[in-house]
């Protein structure tokens, strides 16, 4: 990196430290991913003992996702609590409408709202960032009406630049890939159920334990489709390996499994849909 995009970032982390001292005690929305890592980490280091991070146990997020979030959380030295979202519940959420992600952000603002309550913060915060800017993302619409501020848009740090001083401050989650909410796997209009939910998490798990970092489990009924970077193709592709994956899958209820050769795409269900407003209220 050069040094005036070294300069910019130094003079954005000032910016984003004065941000953060500014709201007093916070709360950090915290998933345990790169921007809520870095997030969480810049707070402790600006705000000490005044930084709550609170993950969300639901059954959109993995069990691997919310152990490695603890123990994130113990590495960087940061308070730590959770709290049970029920989504599925919601009928907004579990018909899995083009919106759904703003009946998932309103249910965990309104579980972080009483902790903050209670430990008397001067913001909840989560980790948006200015790269999701411009794409659909009805969570931010239901952030924005709630008052949950998102510092890491206000300062303009993008994702390279997180990943950079992520790096610097031994983060272990400056590589980490990129991940999203269990729900994401399935087209818009697909109820989301339990069942549904662990089998794919089941599925992407084995491909985990395979060793593929950046890879999605994508699911259409009986069908499987895998999406992973083009690199890690040949990873998968051994006769061996294939015959793993489908025998682990077919056990799960999968009748096809394919691989996806446009590769991972972030938000890929997003392709080609009608994306609607979000409804003013619960």
């Amino acid at each position: 990196m050069s040094q005036d995009a070294t300069s910019s970032i130094d003079w954005k982390i000032k910016a984003f430290n004065a941000l953060l001292e500014s709201y007093g005690d916070v709360i950090v929305a915290f998933s345990g991913g790169v921007d809520s890592t870095f997030l969480a980490e810049a707070a402790r280091r600006t705000l000490g003992s005044k930084v709550l991070a609170v993950t969300a146990i639901s059954d959109s997020y993995p069990d691997r996702e919310m152990k490695a979030a603890r123990e994130i959380a113990k590495q960087i030295g940061i308070r730590f609590e959770a709290v049970y979202t029920d989504e599925l519940e919601i009928e907004g959420y579990a018909s899995n409408p083009t919106n759904r992600c703003f009946f998932c952000k309103t249910e965990l603002f309104t579980k972080l709202r009483p902790i903050a309550e209670k430990y008397q913060a001067g913001a909840i915060v989560y980790g948006a960032i200015p790269d999701d800017v411009g794409d659909y993302r009805p969570g931010m619409d239901a952030a924005k009406r709630m008052g949950i501020k998102a510092p890491l848009i206000d300062v303009n740090l993008t994702k390279v630049e997180i990943r950079e001083v992520s790096k610097r401050w031994g983060l272990s989650t400056w590589d980490k890939p990129a991940f999203a909410c269990l729900s994401s796997r399935f087209p818009y209009g697909m109820r989301i159920t339990r069942g549904l939910l662990r089998q794919v998490d089941r599925a992407e798990q084995f491909l985990y334990d395979l060793g593929v970092r950046q890879f999605r489990v994508r699911h259409h009924g009986d069908l499987a489709r895998i999406e992973l970077e083009p690199t890690e193709f040949p990873h998968i592709t051994t006769k061996s390996i294939r015959s793993q994956i489908n025998k682990h899958f077919t056990s799960l209820g999968y009748k096809h499994v394919t691989l996806d050769l446009q590769g991972y795409r972030s938000g890929s269900l997003n392709e080609g849909v009608l994306k609607i407003s979000v409804p003013p209220s619960r």
